[in-house]
């Protein structure tokens, strides 16, 4: 894979909280970072994925048990 590479802007105390948490769980701050940024990315993808799935299901509340869904497609 290849890398490249992003700055971001930290005060001191943030910086060496950062790189504290890292060091505790044996990584580096950049794949600390690197996960962290991805993590939240996901967590954000997967609530709008549940607001859509809840809006929908909120505008028909029917729903199918496993069976039904079985037999009607398979």
């Amino acid at each position: 894979m290849a890398t490249t590479t992003m700055t971001i802007r930290l005060d001191k105390t943030e910086k060496a909280l950062i790189a504290d948490y890292a060091e505790a769980f044996g990584t580096s701050v950049s794949e600390f970072m690197r996960r962290a940024a991805l993590e939240h990315i996901e967590d954000e993808l997967d609530l709008k994925a549940w607001e859509d799935a809840k809006s929908e299901y909120d505008a028909d509340p029917t729903t199918y048990s496993a069976a039904e869904i079985a037999q009607k497609y398979l």
